[in-house]
Formats: structure tokens, sequence, C-alpha cells
């Protein structure tokens, strides 16, 4: 068997960090090709193209400072088109935790890369703060693939002994926990910027995870595990971005400065996008179509604060007088 190539698409902060993992230990095994390429989005820094620094300095300076790649870690120019240009029998992992505009509401990014480049599509979410794993710090992360011998070359590929992988055959549900518990992170933001305290922010928690539970079950199309939920991608994965996330960072400077999203976007996460927010909306969109709104208030109000106007001050209601106190 030939080796494997890896191509890492993509090189934020998170792509970053999986690249210096997969690139030293792509160097150990045999079963890999020694060389990996990362396709960027071009940018200027300093009168510097991106790609030029991170192929000469081995060091993303944008998204990853202070960190060095290794050697074998280069950069194609981003291309527009994957289509056409993929090895029959190539698999991808994404590791992008989001959703996207479906006819329903919304549409897993697996599913978008799936039918766009007719490969199998993996996942992979966890309690996984990307500076954090680029410092080597110990966290865990689950890998939802139904193919078992894919697998466990995801595994070979990107377990360290600080950075433990889980594989179940869940993915939908792996996937959705991903997205979902960035809308509890905003409305765990909004908690600490009205000063709320723990206990609150503990049944924000809670509570956000039963609706997670609840909304997985509508929405995936298998049957749901509920110790999926008990795996890094779900509780774990919810309790850090609700203490230390961008989403939660972003939702209480929402409430302390009075300032918008798209304000806020801009001067405090070097050009990144908030998730929160855009997946209330898809959820959203979605209770609205099946006249189920009212049973998930959480997500319904963290939304309606966001894009409909109302008052952050009201979100302790949604709390008050959630159904899970009925």
């Amino acid at each position: 068997m030939p080796p494997l190539k890896v191509c890492i698409v993509g090189s934020g902060n998170w792509g970053s960090a999986i690249a210096k993992i997969i690139g030293k230990n792509i160097q150990k095994s045999n079963r890999f090709d020694p060389v990996m390429k990362m396709w960027v989005f071009e940018e200027i820094i300093n009168g510097r193209k991106l790609t030029e620094i991170i192929n000469k300095d081995h060091e993303n300076v944008k998204y990853l400072p202070g960190h060095t790649l290794p050697k074998n870690v280069f950069i194609t120019q981003i291309c527009d088109q994957i289509v056409g240009h993929i090895k029959p029998g190539a698999f991808g992992i994404s590791l992008i935790k989001g959703v996207d505009e479906g006819a329903e509401g919304l549409k897993l990014i697996s599913d978008i890369i799936r039918e766009k480049l007719k490969i199998e599509v993996s996942v992979l979410m966890g309690a996984n703060i990307a500076s954090e794993v680029a410092d080597e710090k110990f966290c865990e992360t689950t890998i939802g693939c139904k193919n078992e011998k894919h697998g466990q070359i995801f595994k070979e590929l990107m377990q360290t002994p600080n950075f433990r992988i889980t594989v179940v055959d869940d993915c939908d549900t792996v996937e959705i926990c991903g997205a979902l518990k960035n809308i509890v992170a905003v409305g765990a933001g909004f908690c600490d910027g009205l000063d709320f305290g723990d206990n609150t922010k503990a049944a924000v928690i809670r509570l956000g995870l039963m609706e997670m539970v609840a909304f997985a079950k509508l929405f995936c199309r298998g049957p749901v595990s509920i110790a999926t939920f008990l795996e890094s991608c779900g509780v774990a994965d919810l309790i850090t971005t609700c203490y230390g996330g961008r989403n939660r960072k972003v939702a209480e400077a929402f409430v302390r400065t009075g300032k918008s999203i798209e304000e806020l976007e801009k001067e405090m996460l070097n050009g990144q996008k908030l998730q929160g927010p855009q997946t209330s909306a898809e959820v959203y969109k979605m209770l609205k179509q099946k006249n189920m709104v009212d049973k998930f208030p959480l997500f319904s109000t963290v939304y309606q604060i966001c894009y409909e106007g109302k008052l952050v001050q009201e979100f302790i209601s949604c709390l008050q007088n959630h159904p899970q106190h009925t």
C-alpha cells in the first residue's frame, strides 16, 4: 500500500494547532507520506504573504503566534475548487464547529463537504481550545466515524500523550454538539455580563445541555446515544466553551458595552466570525418551522437577544420558566 497523503484545508488557530500535531505524528509512522500540505487563505502580514511566512519561518504569526510548525508542513495556494482534484478513495474529517443554512434551517458542515466532494467525511469535536492544544496541555477529543478502519487511521494521525481520542460511530450527534454548545456559551456570556454568578451559569449549562439532547433527537437521522453527550464533544466541550471560549467572551462584552455582535467580532476576534449567534439563527428557523420554539427557550432567547432586539436583561426569564422546571 502506498503511504497515505495528508492535507489540511484551512489555517486558522485550530487548523494550525492540529497541523502541529499531525506534522509530528506522520514523521513517526510508515502509514503516511512524510510531507503534509496545508491550504491557506492568502493574507498580507507586515508586507509579507502569510503562506511565505509559514513556509519560511514555520509559524502562523496571525492565528497561532509563538508556535513552530514542523518543517514538513508546507502550503499551496488556496483553491476555490477542490472538486476534480481529489484521488479516488480519499476520505476526510471535519474539525469545523458550526452549521450552515439548509432548507430546514440548518445543515451539518460534514454533509456539505460529503455532497460537494463525494467523499466519506468523519468529524472531530471536543473540549479543545486551540492555543491549549498547541501548548500540549492535556485534553480529550471525540471522533465521530462510521468506518472503523478510517477511525483508527484518524486516531493514529492525531493522538498524542496529551491529546487523547475516543472514536464513536454516532457522527451526527458528535457534530451537532460542536455547533449547539456555542449557543449555550452565548447564554453563559450574558450571565457573566449581567453578573449573575456561578450558580446561574451552572443552570445555563445544565438547561443548555438538556436542549442540546432534545434538539439532537429532533434533528439527527439515526438513533441518538445519550452516552455521546458524556464524551468530550458533549459535556466537556460545553463546559470549557462556557468558561473560556470566544462566544462567552463576546457575549459578555455585548452586555457590558452595548455594542452589536458585528462590531465586537471586528474588535475582538482578529477577523474571525462568531459561531453562536449564527447557529442560533439556523436553529431558530428550524424550530419555528416545526412549531417548537417554546420547547427550546434558552436557544430561542439567545437568538431573540442577538437578532430581534430582545433586552438582554430578560434572559433570566428563559431560565426561570424553563419547561424542565414544570
